[in-house]
């Protein structure tokens, strides 16, 4: 649990976006990959709404929806203290408008709970606290393994939406069972996009979204290939042209391609 406030000495500045997003990041500790960049890529925002993001950590993927859409009022909740303070400076460095909140997604503060939003996203650890060798660093340890079922952030988020808003969510493969009986009984018509590391590869991540009260039939949408080449070539790891652009550019990453 990090607790304390980072000092400057112990982050580093990252470009994310092509240099649209600059975020201050721990040097030791949890650092964002692509998940929260491609999670924010998926959620189709428009200017004037509201987007809560349950653990956000530093904020990577309310920062990098910011940029992408702007005049958006953009809340986190995460609940290491020293994290949700570097969100709170990542979201003020990067011009943005929005509040992160420091509390746990089974019990969130009263001041969250009185309020409702367009979206609410997630990128919940995305393993099991038992059962795999820890990190050594205590707050990436809880950025990657938490205690709180995902029953419980989708619940929390459910209970958050307004009326016909989306939850979106982005989890390992593996998970997926777990996390679609969570979904179906919390909120409905699902919309399921599986992300192929490369062509012919088993998808790592998917993204799992669903509207509050919704009730259209289940999509499966057609899967979405991020790495050119059916192995990895030294040097470089080429992505696709789509994930390219949505990495390195801010574009949007549709369900249906």
């Amino acid at each position: 649990m990090k607790v304390e406030t980072f000092e400057t000495d112990g982050l580093t500045t990252d470009a994310f976006l092509g240099g649209k997003v600059m975020l201050q990041q721990p040097r030791d500790g949890y650092r964002a990959g692509v998940d929260p960049v491609l999670l924010a890529a998926s959620i189709d925002a428009q200017a004037g709404q509201t987007v809560l993001d349950l653990g956000c950590g530093a904020a990577p993927a309310l920062c990098c929806l910011g940029a992408r859409v702007p005049g958006l009022q953009l809340y986190g909740l995460e609940i290491q203290p020293g994290y949700a303070a570097l969100g709170q400076r990542n979201l003020v460095s990067n011009g943005l408008t929005g509040k992160i909140w420091q509390g746990d997604v089974s019990d969130p503060p009263a001041e969250m709970k009185a309020q409702s939003f367009h979206h609410v996203i997630a990128n919940p650890p995305y393993f099991e606290s038992d059962g795999r060798i820890k990190a050594t660093d205590g707050g990436r340890e809880i950025a990657l393994a938490g205690e709180t079922a995902l029953e419980k952030w989708v619940e929390t988020a459910t209970k958050r939406l307004r009326p016909r808003g989306y939850a979106t969510f982005i989890q390992r493969s593996d998970r997926l069972p777990e996390l679609i009986d969570a979904m179906r009984r919390h909120i409905g018509a699902l919309e399921l996009l599986p992300l192929l590391p490369r062509e012919g590869r088993p998808p790592r991540l998917v993204l799992l979204r669903g509207r509050k009260d919704g009730r259209a039939a289940f999509q499966f949408h057609a899967p979405q290939i991020m790495h050119e080449g059916l192995v990895h070539v030294e040097p470089g790891n080429r992505y696709t042209d789509r994930f390219d652009a949505i990495l390195s550019q801010g574009a949007a990453l549709h369900f249906s391609a």
